[in-house]
């Protein structure tokens, strides 16, 4: 990596440096367009100049909803030069929750995709709309609505950058919201540049290598991997939506070395007719993450790409990546086979300790907990959200970033750190036993979906115990006494149900994660508090 990058101070500064040396190299190629590092400062110079013209300015937010990533990094970049941030939507919201995000980011500006721009102005609320001071379209005019394009295009290319800083916001993403309202997760320029820093070192990705990012805009993955080429100078080849057999043609065709990919991404390649007819010799590396993958899946990949893999585990509010089970991990998985069940270990300086939830004391090797972090990734604050940026940092913070409790479940062994559950979903019972819904899930024939809950009871001493909510496949017959006394068979006997709920459907948002909060609700009404 160039020294010069070690002296970044925003994410912008990037782009400044490769105009010295390779204005005219491609920077971000889509199915449709194509832009340079030149042709990305005229571009951002002149939404920046646009911006100002609506008075948006330092701490202001704009949003972006929208599946094209070159219109987002745009937009991303230009509202850093102003000083404002950039917020990415996710497309896949319902009506309401999009207009929640705007509200409470209190966006100036909606650039959208012509696919959003009608059901934007039909379904929003009119204070939401009257907030708005401008709407824009990425792919060119819808009705009264101005194309992104022919808005900025008027205006001047040049443009001096406001001063930033290594602690000012950058960039601003909404959690998913299955546990409550959605979280505005603030980043700043430091982290993001860490995260860059990082991935580019451990993945070897330099100024030679080509990102293949089918991962949507709206989520830290997507929006790391554009910055990471623009820190490095590399390229990114990017796909609004995902097609298997076009993202295994393009590996030839755009030269690409290395692709961050979700399970499900690599399993739908892996059943692309042909797929192993195709040429992957530029292939370095594959990344994975954001969900759990299968041995075979994972072996199947392995073998049809014949490159390095690693995995990532990380969340937004650490502006990505926590920990890698890295290439070398990988390769020895052959004779430890265990380690691929592990999430890896602390990256670019993190640290991690396992906590007890309740007491708050740092756990022993190979006791279970939640896992908090230390790192100069940790997010900012919580938008607008002051005592929930508090409760994430019980310790308060440090030069290091301070400690982050994840929510997440798990334990470290051998330096390497295995995932057990959401903690919200561990139950705590008066033996002290941190119960995981993970250990819970078993196979029986007549359940089509089961989510284990667990909720207070004011006659019972001993904390909380395991109720099961449980869909039935079509046709399918269970009765409580029948699930509990298998359940029982097979776990032991404080991991299991004390009772059960049939219900029809499980509450969850559009991108299908489960709304735990819904969830739960009806079983908490008329209590004074709710334990987990």
């Amino acid at each position: 990596m160039d020294i010069a990058a070690k002296n970044d101070r925003t994410i912008v500064d990037a782009l400044y440096r490769h105009l010295k040396t390779k204005p005219d190299a491609l920077a971000y190629r889509s199915k449709d367009a194509q832009l340079s590092f030149a042709d990305l400062e005229r571009a951002t110079n002149q939404i920046a100049n646009a911006l100002v013209a609506m008075k948006v300015g330092r701490g202001d937010r704009v949003a972006c909803l929208s599946k094209h990533h070159l219109p987002c990094v745009l937009l991303t970049l230009a509202a850093c030069k102003v000083g404002a941030v950039c917020m990415p939507v996710n497309w896949r919201l319902a009506a309401g929750e999009l207009d929640y995000i705007l509200r409470h980011g209190k966006a100036k500006l909606l650039l959208a995709d012509q696919s959003f721009v009608t059901g934007v102005a039909k379904n929003l609320a009119a204070t939401t709309l009257q907030s708005l001071q401008k709407m824009v379209c990425t792919e060119g005019p819808e009705g009264e609505v101005a194309g992104f394009a022919d808005w900025y295009g008027s205006h001047a290319d040049r443009f001096t950058m406001i001063p930033s800083e290594l602690d000012d916001a950058a960039l601003q993403l909404y959690s998913s919201g299955t546990t409550g309202l959605p979280k505005g997760v603030v980043l700043s320029h430091r982290g993001l540049l860490s995260t860059s820093r990082t991935v580019s070192h451990d993945w070897g990705f330099g100024a030679d290598c080509v990102l293949g990012n089918p991962l949507p805009t709206f989520h830290v993955a997507g929006m790391t991997m554009l910055l990471l080429t623009l820190y490095t100078g590399g390229q990114t080849s990017a796909y609004s939506d995902f097609e298997p057999a076009v993202f295994l043609d393009n590996v030839a065709a755009h030269g690409i070395t290395h692709a961050f990919l979700v399970p499900a991404m690599l399993l739908f390649m892996l059943q692309t007719p042909d797929a192993g007819k195709r040429d992957y010799s530029t292939l370095q590396l594959i990344a994975y993450g954001g969900s759990p993958i299968s041995e075979r899946v994972l072996e199947d990949s392995m073998r049809l790409f014949q490159c390095d893999f690693l995995q990532v585990y990380g969340l937004t509010e650490v502006s990505g990546p926590a920990t890698f089970l890295c290439q070398q991990d990988h390769r020895d998985a052959a004779t430890r086979p265990e380690l691929l069940r592990s999430a890896g270990k602390p990256i670019g300086g993190a640290r991690l300790r396992i906590v007890d939830p309740v007491t708050r004391e740092t756990l022993p090797e190979g006791a279970t907990g939640e896992v908090w972090i230390e790192t100069e990734r940790n997010l900012l604050e919580y938008w607008r959200d002051p005592k929930a940026t508090v409760a994430v940092f019980p310790e308060g913070r440090n030069a290091n970033g301070g400690w982050f409790h994840s929510g997440d479940g798990g334990y470290l062994k051998d330096g390497y750190l295995f995932i057990h559950d959401r903690i919200k979903d561990m139950i705590i019972s008066g033996r002290r036993e941190h119960l995981s819904s993970r250990d819970r899930k078993r196979s029986h024939e007549a359940p089509r979906c089961c989510r284990r809950r667990h909720h207070w009871c004011a006659r019972s001493h001993l904390g909380e115990s395991v109720k099961a909510c449980v869909v039935l496949k079509p046709g399918g017959h269970l009765q409580e006494r029948e699930l509990i006394d298998w359940m029982r068979e097979r776990l032991a006997h404080y991991k299991c149900p004390k009772s059960v709920d049939f219900v029809d459907t499980m509450p969850r948002n559009p991108t299908g994660k489960l709304l735990k909060r819904v969830l739960r609700e009806p079983y908490w009404q008329g209590k004074e508090r709710a334990i987990g």
